[in-house]
């Protein structure tokens, strides 16, 4: 039976198909073992273009809008004569790295996606690196910012990512995370049909309650909790919705033909939370 990560309790009880929560803590999460070969052969190119998007690098000024929004409320937390090596872990084809490489003396990132990878090195020459982050030796590498957008919900053990990010930080590093807010008003409404239950590749379920938990047992505490808005192309949008969803390739078609869909909007449901913890 799984353990829940949070309070290691086993007893857990159905919530929707393949989703159980956590009796004793409330955690929510997939009940599903992947494995880092599964997890890395859905994470291949396919995923950043058919699978998940309908092209991830035509989408890039508008994931850039959003890791903007990112940034600037980070950077108000951000000392800089303290705040210098950050790392991205999750960091795709290297979209946020590339902007925060201004704000940093070292930026590093590390995914499990070759061709995310092989694009950040080569067109946008980042320090960033292919491998599993668990196994992977920094060396004497310490870093002052981590951050995990959108990312954590996507890891089979964010305890053991936790536990490491730990000690690869020392006391005053920040941790910054976004992440799909189960116990939103949002999440509640729509249950099961809730966009953010997407397993197997959101794997996790976090509220703020136990995402806090969890980050405080690893020795950090979490000084910002806030609910925030993206960015989103409208070609994105009508690929989830007639393709993903409904197999109509040929409305998405006729609508990309038309340039109808070349634009994007803002949306802010309350259930995306963006927390920032200090390491104690």
């Amino acid at each position: 039976m799984k353990r829940c990560i949070v309070c290691g309790s086993v007893q857990c009880i159905p919530l929707y198909a393949g989703i159980i929560r956590c009796s004793k803590c409330g955690h929510v999460f997939a009940d599903l073992l992947l494995g880092h070969k599964r997890l890395k052969k859905i994470y291949g190119k396919k995923y950043f273009f058919g699978n998940e998007y309908s092209n991830y690098l035509k989408d890039k000024g508008v994931l850039q809008k959003n890791f903007n929004l990112r940034l600037e409320v980070l950077k108000k937390f951000l000392i800089p004569s303290r705040h210098k090596h950050l790392l991205e872990i999750g960091c795709a084809y290297g979209f946020f790295l590339d902007l925060a490489k201004q704000q940093f003396e070292t930026v590093t990132g590390i995914d499990i996606t070759e061709d995310g990878i092989l694009y950040a090195q080569k067109q946008l020459k980042l320090n960033v690196v292919k491998a599993d982050f668990l196994k992977h030796n920094f060396s004497k590498q310490k870093f002052d910012v981590v951050c995990l957008w959108d990312t954590i919900e996507h890891l089979e053990r964010p305890n053991l990512f936790l536990e490491k990010i730990s000690k690869l930080t020392k006391k005053g590093s920040l941790i910054a995370i976004t992440t799909g807010d189960i116990n939103s008003l949002n999440a509640r409404l729509r249950g099961k049909s809730w966009r953010l239950i997407h397993p197997p590749t959101h794997l996790h379920y976090f509220s703020g309650k136990t995402l806090s938990r969890l980050l405080a047992q690893k020795g950090f505490k979490v000084t910002y909790n806030r609910h925030c808005g993206y960015f989103r192309s409208f070609d994105l949008a009508s690929y989830n919705l007639f393709v993903l969803h409904h197999k109509l390739f040929w409305i998405y078609n006729l609508l990309h033909h038309t340039g109808l869909i070349n634009s994007d909007f803002f949306l802010d449901l309350h259930d995306i939370m963006y927390l920032i913890a200090v390491k104690q």
